[in-house]
């Protein structure tokens, strides 16, 4: 009852919060517009020249192989491993897959297509919302690692340890709040049934996924452009208001570090900030202590990128503090292991690919649209080496489950 009661005290209350706010930050461009302009023109430059030459094509790829079937049919060799380590249902194996390669909101419009479907419940939406919420690797290997701090190595670096620490916080969560509401049936319960085979049901997933859909090439490559735009113009909106909103938290708090707003706000902004800001205090910001503060915004990924997910789950009713509580916990992971890892990984990067440790990169902060076509194979082969591991880890839970039943 009291939970209730709160409920509707938020629901009444909200209104009136969001409406003084509005109000607020009104009074605030009036009394300075000069300086809320130029923080828009700075948005605006960001989202231009990064973010949207960067993320439009791969967001184009990842509607296309969505609607192919593909995501649908790798979720289905995913299942042991949602069910034993995330506890959550199999049939939202394919939800990671989209939100490790495509990024976030692509990982929640999967959330809520299963959650239309009734697949999953508020209470598993919520969870699973919060284990695909993962920044794009075009983010953070193009944007941020090639642009922003001019090392493609350590946006490699920053790009393991973002997926390593959000896997991570998702199992802390599975572990604390990770009852399903709708158990599955036992393995032995499942084995006293004749079950299709693995290749039957790979292959009646994707058949399922692309027969729903039913688009033919042509339509489907025009949706494709007409989603990664409309997406990205909702990005690109939320940029320029969060920096005008960073821009006015600056001017009314001037010795408080740039950084520290613009982190906890927009993830482009504040990753952008910090690369630049860490040098003013005297740290560098390719060095071990500058990539784990840069490694826990990213993790926590700003409340705009939070707040573009949860109005996407609207339907669901995920709540917002739970929800955080996941990013925290993300941002921490990745801090602590940044700064345990970075010397081993450092290593093994510069092993594994040492042209692209030594190639150079723009000084000026843009990216030609040719070098992110370029960089196409190497994001495609560093995606499916993690899905490859992805796919070892179910097949080894499946195999030690198999043999633990005909132990007992």
């Amino acid at each position: 009852m009291n939970n209730i009661k709160i409920r509707r005290l938020a629901s009444r209350s909200t209104p009136f919060l969001s409406g003084g706010i509005a109000i607020l930050l009104a009074i605030a461009i009036i009394i300075s517009p000069e300086s809320s302009f130029e923080a828009s023109l700075q948005g605006l430059k960001l989202w231009w020249t990064l973010v949207f030459p960067a993320l439009l094509p791969f967001l184009m790829l990842s509607e296309m192989l969505t609607a192919s079937g593909f995501v649908h049919g790798f979720g289905v060799l995913l299942e042991p491993l949602m069910k034993k380590v995330f506890r959550l249902p199999g049939a939202s194996g394919w939800t990671l897959a989209l939100g490790i390669t495509a990024g976030f909101p692509g990982g929640a419009g999967g959330v809520m297509q299963l959650h239309k479907q009734g697949s999953i419940s508020d209470k598993e939406a919520a969870r699973l919302a919060s284990l695909t919420h993962f920044a794009s690797p075009v983010t953070l290997l193009i944007v941020i690692g090639v642009a922003f701090l001019h090392s493609p190595t350590a946006g490699y670096f920053l790009l393991g340890i973002h997926w390593i620490s959000g896997l991570l916080a998702s199992y802390t969560d599975a572990r604390l709040n990770g009852r399903q509401d709708n158990p599955q049936p036992s393995l032995k319960e499942s084995t006293n049934t004749k079950q299709p085979s693995l290749y039957s049901r790979v292959q009646l997933a994707a058949t399922e996924a692309r027969s729903r859909d039913g688009r033919s090439f042509g339509k489907l490559l025009g949706d494709s452009v007409a989603t990664a735009v409309q997406n990205l113009m909702v990005v690109g909106g939320y940029m320029i208001m969060f920096a005008v909103v960073i821009n006015i938290i600056i001017t009314v708090l001037p010795a408080l570090p740039a950084a520290l707003p613009a982190g906890l706000l927009e993830i482009h902004l504040g990753a952008d900030a910090i690369s630049k800001g860490l040098s003013s205090i005297g740290v560098e910001s390719t060095g071990v202590l500058g990539l784990a503060l840069l490694s826990a915004a990213l993790g926590w990924s700003g409340l705009c990128a939070q707040l573009q997910v949860l109005t996407l789950l609207k339907e669901a009713g995920v709540r917002f503090l739970p929800y955080a509580a996941v990013r925290l916990m993300h941002g921490a992971y990745a801090f602590l292991l940044t700064l345990l890892l970075w010397k081993p990984l450092l290593a093994i990067t510069e092993a594994a690919l040492p042209a692209l440790a030594d190639s150079q990169s723009t000084p000026n902060r843009t990216i030609n649209v040719t070098a992110i076509w370029s960089s196409f194979p190497q994001l495609l082969g560093l995606q499916s080496l993690l899905l490859i591991i992805l796919l070892a880890l179910s097949a080894a839970i499946y195999f030690v489950s198999a043999f633990r039943h005909r132990l007992d």
